[in-house]
């Protein structure tokens, strides 16, 4: 690995970011600092923490950098049943998603369960 941008993970991510956007600029005006505001920063999360880690000197500080960004999926997929329970986003766009989500979630227990190894 060069850089995080030759992570599949992190491209993957970065995708996440925009689709996350897309979604959440068909929300209400009234969430612009509620639910968009929250889902909008889990999604940036995810790779800016990948990005981060992988900037890092040592696999341990990398590990945990993954570690959060795992929690950020988490916290996204949460905001986005949530966000179909409301009724902003329709089940084909929370199951469309949430395929990403699972993607990028099993990626990243691949890439810590790598690092763990060697």
């Amino acid at each position: 690995m060069k850089t995080h941008k030759d992570l599949e993970v992190w491209k993957n991510s970065i995708e996440l970011v925009a689709e996350i956007y897309k979604i959440t600029n068909l929300f209400p005006k009234f969430e612009i600092y509620g639910l968009t505001n929250q889902m909008r920063r889990a999604a940036v999360s995810v790779p800016s923490n990948i990005s981060e880690g992988a900037a890092r000197n040592s696999k341990k500080e990398f590990i945990q950098f993954l570690y959060i960004a795992q929690g950020s999926v988490a916290e996204l997929e949460t905001q986005l049943i949530t966000s179909q329970n409301l009724q902003f986003i329709n089940e084909n766009q929370l199951n469309e998603t949430a395929n990403r989500l699972n993607l990028i979630r099993s990626q990243i227990t691949g890439l810590i369960r790598h690092l763990k190894q060697s």
